[in-house]
């Protein structure tokens, strides 16, 4: 639960290429494109389908460490 809140205060700033979740982790995807009016377009996993949803709904995949 921290680290939803954590995340949420962070400043949304994607680039295309991002890995992505939604809020809920439900979804996982990449970046495609950041529209002029700031929403984002990003692609599932396993999909060919592009949406279209506002950076705040989305949060940025960290990078798992591996050994």
């Amino acid at each position: 639960m921290a680290q939803i809140v954590e995340s949420l205060c962070e400043t949304a700033s994607f680039h295309p290429g991002d890995r992505v979740k939604t809020l809920r982790g439900s979804t996982r995807g990449v970046i495609k494109q950041i529209l002029d009016d700031g929403r984002v377009v990003w692609q599932p996993q396993g999909t060919q389908s592009e949406l279209i949803a506002l950076p705040e709904s989305l949060l940025r995949e960290k990078k798992s460490r591996r050994r």
